[in-house]
């Protein structure tokens, strides 16, 4: 095994998430480790301290409407003091206004580790907002919506499960609330409706959930000859650097000389996977991404191994569905190797999150920084213009992008 790149702890702790995660709602934080709060292993018993932390914020309108809820509201049934804390947790990190700092109840903590290990059940898609609208990022392959013919850029306007007794449209949706409706068991059944830029009417999906395992990477050869590598990254989690170094064992062994390495519809994951395969492929001590801070400071992880890939003709494939840490590892060959980046602008998402794990299974996500590219760009609401444009087929008979691609790295 040849030796990791060297990067700083904290660094490789952070999360460049794909758009799955969840954001959301309300007011209130220093209740966040107040040392009365307090969540027993049984049941929704919640101690509150009423202490007051050094401020010039009047408090007594947070205890005032607590109050007024438990000794006025007619169900008391649905007053859960553990919820109602969260809810007031969340409601502070969500007053900061950035969509990927976010505070996870131990539910929702679960569904993000779940996604980012790959396996989870629901219909297998990515979202996030495009403005204010609730937007497919992308689906993954293979899965009930990929199959059914859901695209990365759609805008879901509407979700109906019989099931859970839900027909909702999305005006003013939060992110737990649509993964909540759209995630459910394998087997069941929940219907969306689509709004696709360019189609007169909306489109209805009737989707059956099924358990989806996502890999890391995937190997298939094309061309005429079968003579060219396309690797696909479909997410970079956990066992990311695992199945490709079996990916590039196989590659090397092959004998191959061009590779597509394809990251369409790859909304994230790990930073530190987007580092480990990029360090494959730029030169020894060349930066791969770098970090700019709320203070102006600047930290760039460079690549202290030696590349594998060194002398292959190589392309990559991208879409709007290349989100985040698939940006990170396309900006970084194309600035370092000059490699050309073929298909559609991709999502554009600038922000590096740190997750942190909290009480009682809960967690948060804290944007600690932006990242740049090796020359600089930052991605953020932009995303990376394709060298070779091609915009995908509408009907998806044929692959266009794969064909640009192939007979690109065939010149």
């Amino acid at each position: 095994m040849k030796k990791l790149p060297k990067v700083s702890i904290k660094l490789a702790r952070n999360v460049v998430l794909g758009i799955f995660v969840v954001t959301f709602t309300f007011v209130f934080g220093y209740l966040v480790g107040l040392k009365g709060i307090t969540f027993g292993q049984v049941g929704p018993r919640v101690s509150i301290s009423r202490d007051v932390p050094v401020s010039n914020l009047d408090f007594s309108l947070f205890w005032r409407v607590w109050d007024t809820l438990n000794s006025s509201y007619f169900d008391k049934s649905k007053l859960n003091s553990a919820n109602m804390v969260y809810g007031a947790i969340k409601g502070m990190v969500e007053a900061v206004g950035d969509p990927y700092t976010v505070f996870l109840t131990p539910n929702e903590n679960k569904i993000t580790e779940d996604d980012l290990h790959g396996n989870f059940d629901g219909v297998g898609i990515q979202i996030g907002f495009r403005g204010t609208n609730l937007a497919v990022i992308a689906p993954l392959t293979q899965s009930p919506a990929d199959k059914a013919g859901i695209k990365a850029g759609d805008y879901i306007i509407g979700i109906k499960d019989d099931a859970k007794k839900i027909d909702m449209g999305t005006a003013g949706i939060t992110l737990p609330e649509a993964v909540g409706a759209i995630r459910g068991q394998a087997g069941t059944k929940v219907t969306l409706a689509i709004r696709r830029d360019g189609v007169d009417k909306p489109l209805i999906f009737d989707l059956v959930r099924a358990t989806i395992d996502v890999p890391s990477v995937d190997l298939t050869y094309v061309g005429d000859n079968k003579d060219i590598a396309q690797i696909k990254i479909l997410k970079f989690g956990a066992e990311t650097l695992t199945e490709w170094n079996k990916i590039v064992d196989e590659v090397k062994g092959h004998g191959t000389t061009k590779i597509i390495i394809d990251v369409r519809n790859n909304p994230g994951g790990y930073l530190q996977a987007a580092v480990d395969i990029a360090s494959d492929f730029v030169d020894n001590n060349q930066i791969v991404v770098s970090e700019k801070k709320g203070d102006g400071t600047m930290e760039s992880v460079k690549n202290e191994k030696t590349p594998r890939f060194t002398n292959e003709k190589i392309v990559i494939l991208v879409n709007k569905g290349s989100a985040s840490a698939s940006e990170i590892l396309a900006g970084a060959l194309r600035d370092d190797k000059r490699i050309k980046l073929i298909g559609d602008t991709t999502f554009g998402k600038g922000t590096v999150q740190e997750p942190e794990q909290l009480d009682s299974g809960s967690g948060l996500h804290i944007t600690i920084a932006k990242w740049l590219t090796p020359s600089g760009f930052w991605v953020n609401e932009k995303g990376l213009d394709p060298d070779v444009k091609v915009t995908e087929d509408p009907i998806g008979k044929e692959d266009l992008q794969l064909k640009a691609a192939i007979n690109e790295v065939s010149l």
